[in-house]
């Protein structure tokens, strides 16, 4: 059987800058992967693929990447265990194997008439989940304006995102409008250290009103000595983001951190994501599931294995102005994913 498939970028224009320790942008390209079979084309699987550029993936060389599975034999993959095994091989970045498996799994799915819980054994997640809504990087006195023009108080968790210039004012603005709110402290390994990180938490932990939730990378992934050091001393929970990408010695991560947001993006796939997930539970870490800047497609994707989750923060799709597939909605801080497989526009021709 003969498959065809697709890969084309998607330019997301962002609902306001969306600042973080490392970087900036207005908007993001992401990258739509579709498959079929040649047979019956109008049964396709989609899946979403964002760009990180902490790990060098740009939208080019996700095409490349692409281009080159495609001369590999990607069009005549038989199986799940097959396209793995194509995967292995040739080694795509992570966010490009994520989109491919998804779309692979997504059109089995609705080929068998399956979830995408069932097909991967995973429990369905609840009706309603709960997500954090992250303020980005900005002047402190944009701060008030910002939370009342997000609504940001329907959210029960809050994450802010924080460098060491500005942390402490943002965090000081943001608990003045909504004191008590319990916070995701973001640093996108911004501190050096973990000397200075303990100097910014004492000095913040007296502010009125603060409640922090979770502490998420505040040192660079190679820092693993300070953050040994820094595990017993935080007055939060310590979470990893950029230290485990799609492989971790979960023994060392459990001796730097108390918990582990994982990212379907990062992670790789799918399958790849519920095992970073199993084994953070097995070594006593608590979960999180996390997400890029992304559409409601990969939204929804990570939705289906949210039940093995303690923390959610999957508001990638709502810094997308006019976002494009309404495959998921938030009320009131909750998010519900459609029921059915999606199925989104068939693509155009291949360009020149």
């Amino acid at each position: 059987m003969s498959l065809i498939w697709n890969l084309r970028p998607r330019e997301l224009p962002l609902r306001y800058t969306w600042k973080i320790a490392r970087n900036a942008s207005a908007s993001k390209t992401n990258l739509l992967a579709s498959v079929a079979a040649a047979a019956s084309p109008a049964i396709r699987g989609w899946g979403e693929a964002a760009p990180n550029v902490r790990y060098g993936e740009t939208p080019a060389n996700l095409q490349a990447g692409f281009e080159q599975l495609l001369a590999a034999g990607l069009q005549a993959v038989k199986s799940l265990a097959e396209l793995e095994e194509l995967l292995a091989a040739c080694s795509p970045a992570p966010a490009l194997r994520f989109a491919l498996e998804s779309a692979y799994i997504h059109w089995q799915a609705r080929r068998t008439g399956q979830t995408v819980g069932q097909l991967l054994g995973v429990p369905a997640g609840a009706a309603a989940v709960p997500t954090a809504f992250s303020l980005p990087i900005m002047e402190p006195g944009a701060v008030a304006g910002f939370v009342r023009d997000q609504h940001m108080a329907r959210f029960s968790l809050l994450k802010i995102k924080v460098n060491q210039e500005s942390g402490y004012d943002l965090l000081q603005a943001l608990t003045r409008e909504l004191p008590g709110r319990p916070l995701i402290i973001d640093g996108n390994e911004a501190w050096p250290d973990a000397d200075r990180l303990l100097g910014f938490l004492e000095r913040v932990k007296s502010l009125p009103g603060l409640a922090v939730r979770l502490l998420e990378q505040p040192l660079p992934a190679a820092c693993a000595a300070d953050y040994r050091y820094l595990r017993p001393r935080s007055p939060y929970p310590l979470f990893a983001d950029e230290s485990v990408t799609d492989a971790a010695d979960f023994g060392d991560i459990a001796a730097q951190f108390h918990g582990v947001n994982v990212k379907l993006m990062k992670a790789g796939g799918y399958r790849n994501g519920i095992r970073l997930l199993r084994q953070t539970r097995a070594h006593g870490l608590q979960t999180m599931l996390g997400c890029m800047v992304e559409t409601s497609l990969g939204i929804w994707s990570a939705l289906q294995v949210s039940a093995l989750a303690d923390v959610c923060d999957l508001d990638g799709f709502l810094i997308v102005r006019d976002e494009p597939f309404g495959l998921v909605r938030e009320n009131g801080g909750r998010l519900s994913a459609q029921a059915a497989i999606p199925q989104l526009a068939e693509p155009g021709p291949p360009p020149c």
